[in-house]
């Protein structure tokens, strides 16, 4: 069981990885107009629904890594508002 959570904890931090490219460059040029607003809103939706159920398994690796990412999709939605 060990293992599969240690596979939860990696594989909730590289999707995390892939988004962290997005929010720096959004960050350094202060553009996003490239980034659809309804491609974020599914994304951070979809992520606070697999919180709720990260909780609901009491899944530490879905709940922590998840949130890790929720919160970089919140700062692509707030860059996206302040640079879009």
């Amino acid at each position: 069981m060990l293992y599969m959570e240690l596979l939860g904890y990696v594989a909730g931090m590289i999707v995390a990885v892939a988004l962290t490219p997005q929010v720096i460059k959004s960050w350094k040029t202060k553009s996003t107009k490239d980034i659809s607003m309804p491609w974020t809103i599914t994304l951070i939706i979809g992520l606070g629904l697999w919180i709720v159920y990260g909780f609901g398994i009491n899944s530490y690796p879905v709940i922590i890594t998840t949130i890790v990412e929720e919160a970089l999709a919140v700062t692509l939605l707030i860059l996206k508002f302040k640079y879009g």
